[in-house]
C-alpha cells in the first residue's frame, strides 16, 4: 500500500515546502482569474490578506490536515490504478473532489469568529465550486510532486 498523504506531505520535514508551494498555487489560481467573477475573487482575496499578511499561509497550515484527509481516498485510488497523473484523476472526478474539499472550508468558515472572513467567504461561496474545479490540475500536480 502506498504511504498516506498525511505522511508524505505533512511530516515535519516536508510540510514547510509543501505549504509554501500550496500558497504559490493559490496565488497563481487567484491571479489567473478573469472577468467579473475573477474581479470578485481577487477582491475577496485581497480583503482577506489585508486582515493579516500571514492569514493565507496560516489558514492553509491549519486546513492542510483536513484537506489532505479529504484527498486521501482519491490518492489511494490513483496509486491503485498504477500512476499516471493525479491531476487527471482529480479532474475526472472534479465534482466529487470539489465537494469533498469544500466541506473543509465550509466548516471552517462557519466556525470562524471573524465576521469579516465569514462575510467574504459567504459572498464567494456560490462560485467556489467552479473555482475549486478550475484549480484541480494545479492541486493534483502539487500533491503528486510532493507525495513522491
Amino acid at each position: 500500500m502506498v504511504a498516506a498523504l498525511s505522511e508524505s506531505l505533512l511530516d515535519a520535514a516536508k510540510r514547510p515546502a509543501f505549504l509554501a508551494d500550496a500558497v504559490e498555487v493559490l496565488n497563481a489560481e487567484v491571479s489567473d482569474k478573469g472577468g467579473a467573477s475573477g474581479l470578485a475573487v481577487k477582491g475577496g482575496y485581497a480583503a482577506v490578506k489585508k486582515i493579516s499578511p500571514s492569514i493565507v499561509p496560516d489558514l492553509l497550515d491549519s486546513l492542510a490536515p483536513k484537506l489532505v484527509a479529504q484527498l486521501e481516498p482519491f490518492w489511494q485510488e490513483f496509486a491503485a490504478n498504477g500512476g499516471g497523473s493525479f491531476a487527471d484523476l482529480l479532474t475526472g472526478k472534479s465534482d466529487e473532489v470539489a465537494e469533498a474539499l469544500l466541506v473543509v472550508t465550509d466548516e471552517r468558515a462557519n466556525a470562524s469568529t471573524r465576521p469579516a472572513l465569514q462575510k467574504v467567504y459567504s459572498s464567494m461561496r456560490n462560485s467556489a465550486k467552479k473555482h475549486v474545479i478550475e484549480a484541480l490540475p494545479r492541486v493534483g500536480e502539487l500533491i503528486q510532486r510532493h507525495a513522491n
